[in-house]
């Protein structure tokens, strides 16, 4: 099954642009294991979120891997959905199901304990668009390479104030790649229900309100109507 996406990669990916034609001879080492190795990361029986999916790297590479996983492959473009759900149907995916739209339009009505990424955005924004789809101690595994380590370091102070509790970075596939696989693993806490969260946002505005008085009592600035 893998050798068969490889070959759909090399051949409509690269016609619908998804791959260029310089990352044929690499398909392996450098997208199908690449995204492959971290399968690790994910318990028995888990539901991903994939979050820009593009050529179904890393969610079809992870489908195929595991196929007790259940894979939601989230892509804006129509074009680029039209051809995950082709390869899905051609490589017989029973695990698989694809979203169309971007991240932020699914929260609330998408989500999973885990989500992931690749080559999608910086580690802050991504976890803008990802946080709200994950469920309470929900992990968000974003593919990152070398730039792992520097982005966390960077954005912790505003991943902390989105929600994240831990943070930690993984390495797959030492034994099988040249360049072994990076990971950063966010993980988030448990988050208010959204009616505590309005009332305590309701309490912390009056708090920072004047007082500006009452309509009856004269000492506190409000009007006095004499009876």
């Amino acid at each position: 099954m893998a050798e068969h996406f490889a070959r759909i990669l090399a051949d409509t990916g690269v016609s619908h642009g998804l791959i260029g034609p310089r990352e044929v001879p690499i398909l392996w080492e450098r997208h199908l294991l690449n995204c492959a190795v971290v399968q690790p990361a994910f318990p028995s029986g888990a539901a991903v979120v994939d979050v820009g999916s593009g050529a179904g790297l890393p969610g079809l590479a992870l489908a195929i891997a595991r196929p007790d996983l259940h894979l939601h492959l989230v892509e804006p473009m129509l074009r680029r959905t039209n051809w995950l759900s082709a390869t899905i149907e051609e490589l017989e995916l029973g695990n698989c199901t694809v979203h169309r739209g971007r991240a932020e339009e699914f929260h609330g009505s998408l989500s999973a304990p885990f989500a992931t990424a690749r080559a999608v955005a910086r580690i802050d924004k991504l976890a803008r668009w990802t946080f709200p789809l994950l469920r309470d101690g929900g992990t968000l595994v974003a593919l990152k390479g070398d730039s792992a380590a520097a982005e966390l370091e960077a954005e912790e102070k505003a991943l902390r104030k989105l929600g994240m509790t831990a943070a930690r970075i993984e390495v797959y596939g030492a034994d099988v790649l040249p360049v072994p696989t990076t990971t950063l693993q966010l993980t988030i806490g448990t988050r208010p229900a959204p009616r505590a969260a309005a009332k305590r946002r309701t309490e912390r505005r009056s708090e920072r309100r004047p007082d500006r008085g009452s309509a009856t009592d004269p000492q506190r600035g409000g009007k006095h109507h004499p009876r």
